[in-house]
């Protein structure tokens, strides 16, 4: 969300999402302490590692979803074979 709508502050957040500000705000923290968010007079940014940390991190779920791919086809075959 942050990506998506900044600067976005906890209340926003809290209203579109449905989470209770304190859990907003726990993630958000969470975030800042590694250093993928931080936070600004209007709310939270992203920094210079948000971006960098989301594609490695689409890449890794990518490569997740290959394996268990080929893992539900070598299964299917052996219940065929």
């Amino acid at each position: 969300m942050v990506i998506e709508n900044e600067p976005i502050g906890i209340v926003k957040m809290s209203n579109e999402t449905g989470y209770p500000h304190h859990k907003v705000r726990y993630s958000l923290r969470v975030l800042e302490e590694e250093n993928l968010i931080e936070p600004s007079s209007q709310g939270a940014i992203t920094t210079d590692h948000t971006h960098e940390f989301v594609d490695d991190l689409d890449s890794k779920v990518d490569q997740t979803i290959e394996k268990l791919e080929g893992m539900k086809i070598e299964d299917t075959a052996e219940v065929e074979g």
